[in-house]
């Protein structure tokens, strides 16, 4: 058992390494495809995102109080409010719609 996982900690590096040394080798040249730069621009973005999204509606107690706060969150930071602001709304919607379920 303790062989395999040497194995399988051994291949995950050299497939991480091999997909951050790729790019850097294969590209040589600037980029100067504007599609291909706005494409590359909003890669880190959508990459937080996708970790963040899941985690914002399951880390309370009910799926509802998670999608509430992600509402509330959202529409403060559309409205261009400050992060503290933000985030002591949605902890403030996680905590009245917690407390009106039980």
């Amino acid at each position: 058992m303790n062989r395999n996982v040497y194995l399988y900690i051994l291949v995950m590096a050299g497939v991480t390494y091999l997909i951050r040394l790729l790019p850097l080798t294969l590209i040589k040249k600037e980029i100067k495809n504007v599609y291909i730069k706005s494409f590359l621009y909003y890669v880190p973005y959508v990459t937080l995102s996708v970790m963040t999204f899941p985690a914002i509606l399951h880390a309370t107690a009910s799926l509802w109080s998670g999608a509430a706060a992600l509402a509330v969150a959202a529409a403060l930071a559309y409205r261009g409010k400050s992060l503290f602001q933000v985030s002591l709304a949605g902890c403030g919607a996680v905590l009245v719609l917690e407390l009106l379920m039980v």
